[in-house]
């Protein structure tokens, strides 16, 4: 995925008000950004380092200017690395269809169609990705973004409790007990992480639904990303541990 424009570059104030972070602009300046990020960004939140930010030239938005990755420092063998990371959620579901419809996902790749944001479910939810074929079950695709690091490659989901990804995984479970596929397929949008877990500690009922699902038959796919101010993609797939 490129984006319209190369991404600017500033230095993270703070964020609060869950949506909005001020950054100060190389020339001195400071500006508030959109923070289109619903977590908490655990270990993404490092005042004073570089964040880079995307410019809709939008005058007719309060904040025009989002919020798209950040500069974030890793311990590996107990050495700091600068990493970058993705904290534009929004992003997810573009790199995960481009992904899928170049059928670069082998588990994927026998759909040759590609549906966004359907309703499904008995708990009025709405899927990411449905994919469909002619002769093949429906599968269903929630997507979800991966960016807290934990140090020495691994990373955690989710960041902060989330009753909305546990109705999810429900929602998940019921498809496959319908008779269709249902995957679970986690977009890594950190390059300081080669693997991912479930957060237990963080969210022991999201944990618990987890394994419930995956016994049930829900799939687990996870992506790592390669990014930059001209484009973030999905380029490898990761282990899931």
């Amino acid at each position: 995925m490129k984006y319209e424009q190369k991404l600017e570059e500033a230095t993270l104030i703070k964020r609060y008000k869950r949506f909005m972070a001020d950054v100060s602009l190389p020339d001195g300046s400071q500006i508030t950004l959109h923070c289109p990020n619903t977590g908490s960004m655990k270990n993404c939140l490092y005042p004073g380092n570089r964040v880079w930010y995307s410019d809709s030239k939008n005058p007719k938005r309060k904040y025009p200017c989002t919020w798209e990755q950040a500069e974030i420092p890793v311990l590996f063998n107990g050495k700091e690395r600068l990493t970058r990371a993705g904290l534009n959620t929004g992003r997810a579901n573009t790199l995960v269809e481009e992904l899928v419809s170049a059928g670069k996902v082998p588990e994927l790749s026998a759909y040759n169609t590609i549906r966004r944001e359907v309703k499904y479910g008995e708990e009025n939810s709405r899927i990411d990705l449905l994919l469909q074929q002619e002769g093949l079950p429906d599968c269903y695709v929630e997507v979800k973004s991966v960016t807290l690091a934990m140090g020495d490659g691994l990373g955690l989901f989710p960041d902060a409790v989330t009753s909305r990804g546990a109705k999810h995984l429900r929602e998940l479970v019921q498809m496959v007990e319908n008779g269709h596929r249902a995957v679970l397929f986690f977009c890594v949008q950190h390059t300081g992480i080669d693997r991912v877990s479930v957060a237990s500690e963080i969210d022991p009922g999201y944990a618990e639904e987890f394994q419930q699902a995956v016994a049930a038959g829900v799939e687990v796919i996870v992506w790592g990303a390669e990014m930059s101010g001209l484009a973030i993609e999905l380029t490898k797939p990761l282990p899931f541990c």
